[in-house]
């Protein structure tokens, strides 16, 4: 797995389901629990990035870029 000390983050649109979405918001707000007053203090976006970074670190995305036949 690459050292997550060489990453960079790049701000790019990706096209993802509504279910993948709302899978994500909801295991997020699970994750973080309410507060005091009832609310759920988790930034939902900043989980979409989180989960698609670590989907394409565990999936090797590095060598599926370096394959040639992909860009065709």
């Amino acid at each position: 797995m690459t050292d997550r000390d060489n990453l960079i983050t790049v701000h790019a649109n990706v096209s993802i389901t509504t279910q993948s979405l709302q899978a994500i918001v909801e295991n997020a707000k699970k994750a973080a629990g309410r507060d005091e007053k009832g609310v759920y203090r988790v930034d939902t976006a900043d989980k979409v990035s989180e989960m698609i970074t670590r989907f394409l670190l565990e999936n090797d995305f590095e060598s599926y870029v370096n394959e040639f036949e992909h860009y065709k």
